[in-house]
């Protein structure tokens, strides 16, 4: 299977377009046309649907593995490319915006205050677009975070050849507006709140799947839709009432306008991972250590 031809059936299922595909790749949407026509013909099967486009029951199969495919293919280009790279003094770093915290933040100076000449540029993305930049080698490690039991890793996708370890845990909480009656509460029940009003922010709070199923309910539904890597903007929306978010208690603490309360049950925390290439560049690999010293020290 031509990877050529995969990316472009993506985009055209992205895009429901063949036009916004042949524009976001710099095709002619004849070129885009044949990519489909030719990948079809080598799987046998029809895959996309024209008017209007959608895919087949084949096509939608095919878009299942296809980012996944796509996701190790260029694990593997970065990490050819990764052997023949002088010592750089350059680090990017991606970071989920819930996983840029105190404890990166800190080990992030203490890097470079032993590494003077060190460029350092960091990148807040959705969690997904963190793990696609590290694998890819367009950053050279990164930070996600999740809802987890205690000591339970996040549920991760297949990365291929990467390290992953624990960088923090801490305390989770839900955000309510000030005049909320559960605002002054000590701790909430998650499981209390599955039926209230929620705001499904999956690139910036606790994606709400998530919620449903570390609490087995089919609750947790959203009342309005954020998407963004922007807290303020959240944070904006619980305290005027649109609806609530998970967020870990540090973060949460700090944000105007909310009420940030702890949750006691079920017993989870809100835990954060770094992950980098198995050979990575030394910066990334001296900034894993500092990290990976800090969760030592507080196990």
């Amino acid at each position: 299977m031509d990877p050529h031809l995969l990316r472009t059936f993506v985009a055209v299922l992205d895009h429901r377009s063949f036009s916004g595909a042949a524009a976001s790749l710099g095709y002619t949407q004849s070129a885009v046309s044949q990519h489909i026509a030719a990948l079809e013909a080598d799987l046998g099967s029809r895959l996309v649907e024209r008017r209007p486009v959608a895919p087949t029951p084949a096509g939608a199969r095919l878009l299942e593995h296809a980012p996944a495919l796509l996701l190790r293919l260029d694990a593997a280009r970065a990490d050819i490319a990764r052997l023949h790279q002088a010592r750089p003094t350059h680090l990017t770093l991606a970071a989920s915006p819930a996983a840029l915290g105190p404890t990166v933040a800190r080990a992030l100076a203490e890097l470079r205050a032993t590494a003077h000449a060190l460029d350092v540029e960091v990148r807040v993305l959705g969690r997904e677009a963190v793990l696609s930049d590290v694998v890819g080698g367009r950053a050279d490690l990164g930070f996600v975070d999740g809802a987890a039991a205690p000591s339970d890793p996040l549920p991760m996708p297949d990365l291929g050849p990467t390290t992953t370890l624990a960088a923090a845990e801490e305390t989770l909480a839900v955000l309510f507006p000030l005049g909320h009656p559960l605002a002054g509460r000590r701790t909430v029940r998650l499981t209390d709140l599955a039926q209230a009003q929620w705001i499904d922010a999956p690139d910036t709070a606790v994606p709400l799947d998530r919620l449903r199923t570390v609490c087995r309910t089919d609750g947790f539904r959203p009342w309005i839709r954020h998407r963004g890597t922007d807290l303020h903007g959240l944070a904006a929306l619980a305290a005027a009432g649109h609806g609530l978010a998970a967020l870990p208690l540090p973060v949460a603490a700090a944000l105007p306008g909310i009420a940030a309360v702890p949750v006691s049950e079920p017993r989870l925390v809100h835990r954060i991972e770094l992950v980098h290439p198995v050979n990575p560049t030394a910066p990334a690999r001296q900034l894993a250590d500092l990290i990976g010293g800090r969760a030592g020290s507080r196990a």
